[in-house]
């Protein structure tokens, strides 16, 4: 059953790895949506006309309402994070005054930690603890729209978290293992199967799987994965594959998860045979696959191929004081 629901992808990324599945849109697609959205006018300015000397010479400018659009992750009764989670904030429509909306932003948590905000589009913020969250506990995000200056029609809106169990999980690529830690002691030895390499696209080997801090996406019981990705459609090219893989973790925006190998058991736990994902066994994966929540960690370690911190939820590839540029509360402050 799948616990958590599935997102789509959003962050731009240059090239994609070719466990991605069917349906996944291009990243320049995705951006090109977004353009094509149309923009909220935030106020109206009206063109004055021959008036009397008496008469004010323009109307008052009318008042946008600025709302959100999504929130992610779900709220406390419909699922569990994992410690890495962020919380990710869409707005409505672009904001005209970042610092103003962050300042009525706030994020209460049982088991403080420090965190800050990141402006990634925008419409779009995230924010991000500076270590990871501690376990077993609940998280209250808040937005106080209304007290935005111009918009205080607006709909004040919150959302409580909450945080399951730590669970880590350490890939080595070179050694062919993954290990997984449950609340700091190890759960379970995975023997795994990496990324082979071998195909550049713009300088970058797209067979290798991403090294770097990785969080758990979103899951599938089965997942359909194609070879469109690299522009592969026709069935009778010998590049073409569409398999129904079993037991699907994702963990980046460019097609990256955790799942059953597609036969070629043979290699899991002796050499790097994929397209880019961790194949693991069909034990191996279905218990992790049962354990995952959104938000967990898993740091991939041993391929010469870094992940970005904008691709998917990869938001700890950056160090604390990077992570800390992005707020435009800080940025008018100092």
């Amino acid at each position: 059953m799948n616990l958590f629901p599935r997102i789509l992808a959003a962050a731009a990324l240059a090239t994609a790895v070719a466990c991605a599945a069917e349906g996944t849109p291009a990243p320049q697609q995705a951006a090109a949506r977004q353009a094509a959205r149309p923009q909220a006018v935030q106020s109206q300015a009206v063109q004055p006309e021959t008036v009397q000397a008496t008469q004010p010479a323009t109307k008052p400018q009318k008042k946008f309402k600025l709302g959100i659009a999504d929130i992610t992750p779900m709220g406390e009764k419909t699922e569990k994070v994992g410690v890495g989670f962020p919380i990710i904030v869409t707005f409505d429509r672009d904001v005209p005054d970042k610092a103003a909306v962050e300042s009525v932003l706030s994020v209460q948590a049982e088991k403080p930690v420090e965190g800050a905000w990141r402006w990634v589009s925008p419409r779009k913020v995230i924010y991000r603890t500076k270590t990871y969250w501690q376990p077993y506990q609940k998280v209250l995000f808040k937005a106080q729209l209304s007290e935005i200056p111009g918009n205080h029609k607006a709909r004040n809106v919150s959302r409580r978290f909450a945080v399951g169990a730590k669970h880590v999980s350490l890939v080595d690529t070179r050694k062919h293992v993954m290990k997984v830690y449950r609340n700091g002691r190890l759960a379970k030895k995975i023997p795994i199967s990496a990324g082979r390499g071998g195909m550049i696209r713009n300088g970058v080997d797209v067979y290798l799987t991403t090294s770097g801090v990785h969080l758990t996406m979103g899951k599938k019981a089965v997942e359909t994965m194609t070879s469109s990705w690299m522009g592969v459609t026709d069935p009778k090219d010998p590049r073409y594959y569409k398999e129904e893989i079993p037991w699907a973790v994702r963990i980046s925006d460019s097609g990256e998860y955790v799942h059953q190998s597609f036969g070629d058991y043979q290699y899991l736990g002796r050499s790097n045979q994929s397209h880019g994902c961790v194949r693991a066994t069909p034990a191996g994966a279905k218990w992790f696959y049962q354990i995952s929540q959104r938000g967990d960690v898993v740091k991939i370690v041993g391929t010469k191929r870094k992940l970005q911190w904008n691709n998917g939820w990869s938001y700890w590839q950056l160090n604390w004081t990077q992570w800390k540029k992005g707020s435009a509360l800080r940025a008018a402050q100092s």
